[in-house]
């Protein structure tokens, strides 16, 4: 079956937000769990790697809700790449419950910035945004009518 994940870079503190989202969502990381630059095998056909890259992230994903992973990695200047971040993407989080997603929405929105408070909207979806302290931008939209 295909599937959609969200891949994020940034600019040298994948890991500490990786762990925050961890912190957030639960669960483990998939596969070896955090890779590093230092465990891609030498070649002769690459320049040799920079030693102040070595210990960054080459690669995570964190499964969240409803199977979709989260991955990313840090994208180093050293070896070229060049991140802006913040205002590229947002993910959409699309909980089942409103008390899953005010509990997400708090946790996500701490150290950051509430974009739209959660509120019920006219499309019927009970929406907020807001970016976290990462500066990546999160939508929230839950189907789950209001509670009497």
């Amino acid at each position: 079956m295909a599937t959609v994940n969200v891949y994020l870079n940034f600019t040298g503190n994948t890991e500490e937000a990786f762990l925050f989202y961890k912190n957030v969502f639960g669960g483990e990381f998939s596969g070896e769990g955090i890779m590093r630059f230092k465990d891609i095998p030498p070649s002769d056909d690459a320049p040799a790697m920079p030693e102040a890259v070595m210990e960054k992230v080459m690669h995570v994903s964190l499964p969240i809700l409803g199977g979709f992973l989260l991955m990313g990695s840090d994208a180093p200047k050293e070896m070229g790449f060049s991140v802006t971040m913040g205002n590229n993407i947002y993910i959409n989080l699309q909980p089942d419950t409103r008390e899953e997603t005010r509990k997400l929405f708090k946790a996500l929105s701490e150290g950051g910035k509430v974009e739209q408070e959660l509120q019920d909207m006219f499309w019927g979806d009970y929406y907020g945004a807001c970016t976290d302290k990462f500066e990546i931008k999160w939508m929230f939209n839950c189907s789950e009518k209001k509670e009497q």
